[in-house]
């Protein structure tokens, strides 16, 4: 229990693995390399908004943002991102107070009870990876799925700190250039919080059984991502939608299209604006960018 409560200190962590690793472990990826970058422009009246699709934990070997993101950055005036990452960096205990209180079961439910027959498979599976179940006897099996997920890619040096957001933070910080967010922690765990409880126990199901190819999915994700191949990535969002259309409608179509109404506002200011959010919000059908070409902007 200390230990998993004391993850919750690191709570956006848990969401973005839920993201990248959950879409990792749906498909392997033949990767190929591309003279491309997961980074678009869109023209406004009289502004420019850049779309920068992010990876939301890194290793220090993945090195930084390509140029290109580093000339987005260097142009825009104001950032803008899932969250509003200078006050989720400043103040992450509250933070962990909200995800707390999504994360727990009712009074007098445990995990073990939740997943009744499933629970020894599921126990025994965790213990292979070097996890312990009963320390997380009081967690929804949503939360279970993304702590377990969290450490497997913290055991190979994978850390938000290092991720696309928290470094362009750190930096929009030091320049004294504002960010805001797009919607609000609570918001954003409420996308996994609110699955019932027969996805919630097949997310967990899922997670642990795709725990074999951990390695290779996440390194050829990681390389898709960082050459740009934005075909590859939107066919893994598709098979996503078709093996878990429960989760991953909500996860990314549903918050795109409330996102687009606000990138869309932007796109009536004078100042140039990074919006930054994770890959798989970028590309295939609904994505912003499509969501954006629907509405008559021109994306390149």
């Amino acid at each position: 229990m200390a230990r998993a409560l004391s993850r919750l200190n690191d709570w956006r962590r848990a969401t973005a693995l839920a993201t990248l690793a959950l879409v990792a472990l749906l498909a392997p990826f033949a990767g190929h390399a591309r003279e491309h970058h997961v980074l678009w422009a869109v023209a406004g009246k009289h502004n420019t908004v850049y779309l920068l699709g992010s990876i939301h934990v890194l290793r220090a070997e993945d090195g930084g943002l390509p140029p290109e993101a580093q000339a987005a950055y260097r142009d825009a005036e104001r950032l803008v991102m899932e969250l509003d990452m200078d006050d989720v960096m400043a103040d992450p205990t509250s933070i962990a107070l909200v995800a707390q209180r999504l994360a727990m079961l009712p009074p007098g439910q445990t995990l073990q009870g939740v997943l009744g027959s499933d629970y020894p498979a599921l126990a025994g599976k965790a213990r292979g990876l070097g996890l312990d179940l009963s320390l997380l006897e009081r967690f929804q099996p949503w939360f279970v799925a993304t702590v377990m997920l969290q450490e497997q890619l913290a055991q190979r040096g994978f850390s938000s700190e290092r991720g696309v957001e928290e470094t362009l933070a750190r930096r929009a910080i030091a320049d004294h250039k504002p960010i805001t967010g797009l919607e609000t922690p609570e918001e954003q765990l409420r996308v996994l919080a609110s699955l019932p409880m027969n996805e919630q126990k097949r997310f967990l199901r899922m997670t642990l059984d795709e725990m074999a190819d951990f390695d290779s999915e996440v390194a050829d994700m990681l390389g898709a991502w960082r050459s740009g191949d934005t075909d590859r990535l939107a066919r893994v969002l598709s098979e996503g939608f078709d093996q878990f259309p429960e989760l991953y409608k909500p996860l990314t179509e549903d918050r795109n299209r409330v996102w687009v109404r606000e990138i869309a506002d932007l796109l009536d200011d004078d100042d140039d604006y990074l919006v930054v959010v994770g890959a798989l919000h970028l590309v295939g059908r609904n994505s912003v960018v499509d969501l954006l070409e629907q509405r008559g902007y021109r994306v390149e």
